[in-house]
């Protein structure tokens, strides 16, 4: 049963967003095994409410009934799939406090951002909603005068969208959008950590009009994951996969739609560089470092992760950021007033960026800041700076995910774009600087 009186606690006004089924065939259901697995809140622990733990058989089903749906929705004008995917936008907005307020339940961001997020992701629906109307075709020049060369563009089938829990509704507005203003049909599977923003904002689809079957969810466990994720990517009904999430996974499942050679949309982990040169106005760097770092606890894949400060104002900024550290984060569960910095999303990302600080300490790296798990819960860590680092460590090696600084001090601009692109991952790159000419 979904805590539903926790969340009106917090203010939710339609608890007929919050659910427990999956969605599959424009119809609320279970799973064929009948088994659930809970859904916590980062913050405290709290079950706040159970989810079908579906398997291949369930997943199946979704697929055949988004299968089925394309059929009709491909033959949609684009007009049609426009105003539909208006509706849809303009019941997020209607609701974006409920689903702000979700999402802090199960994500732990702190209210402000996840209402950032709420408005971020609806705004994709927003434009896939005009963009529909503007799928153009092209008229080529032949090179045989007894012939027109004209083409069009048609939607693909049925798509698989694989969303990660740091992003839990702008992940699916900004893949579902996209596919059905291309006329393609979809099965989401959101992560496991956070599957009522995926429902809450399917639910709003269903009223907005969207047919049956156009928009399904399947929701697993971790121990089912694996199992979904093959299907979703091997099934020779599934046209195309989108997935956002870690490197070691896309990987997995770029192998996975290898052999059926679907179309594949990945966007993977990142280890961004974040540079502050000497001729950067030191505030506004300071500013920029701390959205860039600290924005849902360090959980973004485009979080800046290496952080290289040039050397004439290498202790001014350290003593900036530390000050703004100190003074501006405040940490807590996301619902209570003035939290800026919430939990990380389950025990294992605890575990991982533990070990990544303790790690990099023996191989040299001082901690200048926080470095450990703090006192308001087992699920948040102290924002933490690393100074004395350099590029052997995991601090600088492996994505953090987490609320870790590292900085390592250059000198040159050769020297640091050396550094900065001495990486096999990209994403995202921060620089700083207020010469023109740089």
């Amino acid at each position: 049963m979904l805590k539903m009186d926790f969340l009106k606690g917090q203010g939710l006004r339609f608890a007929s967003l919050l659910h427990q089924e999956a969605f599959i065939g424009g119809k609320w259901v279970t799973s064929t095994s009948g088994r659930t697995f809970p859904v916590t809140n980062p913050a405290n622990g709290k079950v706040i409410g159970h989810v079908p733990d579906m398997n291949e058989t369930d997943v199946q089903t979704a697929i055949d009934a988004a299968h089925e749906a394309f059929q009709t929705w491909q033959r949609t004008t684009a007009k049609e799939r426009s105003l539909l995917l208006r509706k849809w936008y303009n019941l997020m907005e209607e609701h974006k406090e409920d689903l702000a307020l979700i999402m802090t339940a199960e994500a732990g961001k702190p209210l402000v951002e996840s209402r950032g997020e709420i408005a971020y992701g609806s705004s994709f629906l927003e434009w896939f909603a005009e963009e529909a109307k503007r799928i153009y075709g092209e008229v080529v020049q032949s090179p045989a005068a007894s012939k027109e060369m004209i083409f069009i563009r048609q939607p693909i089938g049925v798509v698989s969208l694989i969303t990660p829990w740091n992003f839990p509704n702008a992940m699916i507005t900004r893949k579902a959008g996209a596919a059905l203003a291309s006329g393609c049909t979809c099965v989401i599977k959101p992560a496991e950590d956070t599957p009522l923003s995926a429902l809450a904002a399917v639910d709003l689809a269903e009223k907005a009009g969207i047919p049956p079957g156009v928009v399904n969810v399947v929701t697993a466990s971790r121990a089912n994951t694996a199992a979904v994720g093959n299907l979703l990517c091997t099934s020779p009904r599934i046209a195309g996969v989108s997935f956002t999430g870690s490197s070691p996974v896309g990987k997995l499942l770029y192998k996975l739609c290898s052999s059926g050679i679907k179309k594949i949309s990945l966007e993977l982990g990142g280890n961004a560089p974040f540079i502050v040169f000497d001729a950067a106005d030191v505030k506004t760097a300071v500013e920029g470092l701390m959205v860039a770092k600290f924005r849902n606890a360090g959980q973004t894949c485009i979080s800046a992760n290496r952080i290289y400060v040039q050397s004439g104002i290498y202790d001014k900024f350290l003593a900036a950021f530390k000050d703004a550290i100190s003074k501006r984060l405040v940490i807590g569960d996301g619902f209570n007033k003035d939290v800026s910095i919430g939990p990380l999303i389950n025990e294992s990302q605890v575990k991982k960026v533990d070990g990544i600080v303790i790690e990099s300490q023996k191989l040299g790296a001082e901690v200048l800041l926080g470095g450990k798990i703090c006192r308001s819960g087992e699920l948040f860590y102290e924002p933490t700076v690393l100074v004395s680092v350099d590029e052997n460590m995991p601090c600088f090696r492996e994505e953090i995910f987490g609320p870790v600084a590292a900085i390592k001090k250059f000198d040159t601009e050769e020297e640091v774009l050396s550094l900065a692109n001495a990486c096999d991952q990209g994403l995202a790159g921060y620089f700083f600087s207020q010469d023109v000419s740089q």
